[in-house]
């Protein structure tokens, strides 16, 4: 079992940074993988950043890609989204995941995740 707590989200203006960060307690952190994805009003849920077990691989979504990085510190027990250049369409509720699974590789697919935080509200203002 494993419990996903994210923060970090607020309002900023367009070209605004924000920098979420989600805790992950119970299994072994180093073990799983993890994922960002975000779902705006009315629209599916969306990948946004993924990243393998000890951050040797990630994948950013085209649509934030050299805008937002995914990182994790194990240490902490926590996985980042720093997102910079924030744009309105970037509004959304943000929520990390995890593949307790497996940690190896990238998946940007939904189901692949197991265990998913109550999410953090982002909002960017024109």
């Amino acid at each position: 079992q494993v419990q996903l707590v994210e923060s970090g989200g607020g309002l900023v203006q367009a070209g605004g940074s924000l920098r979420l960060s989600c805790v992950s307690s119970g299994r072994a952190f180093s073990t799983y993988r993890m994922a960002w994805f975000r779902q705006a009003p009315g629209k599916e849920r969306e990948f946004v950043a993924a990243i393998n077990w000890n951050a040797g691989s990630t994948y950013h979504d085209i649509s934030v890609k050299g805008r937002f990085t995914i990182s994790r510190d194990g240490a902490k027990d926590t996985v980042y989204l720093q997102m910079n250049r924030l744009k309105p369409e970037d509004t959304a509720v943000y929520y990390c995941a995890a593949d307790l699974e497996t940690g190896w590789g990238i998946s940007r697919v939904e189901e692949d995740y197991e265990y998913w935080g109550q999410g953090t509200q982002v909002t960017v203002r024109t």
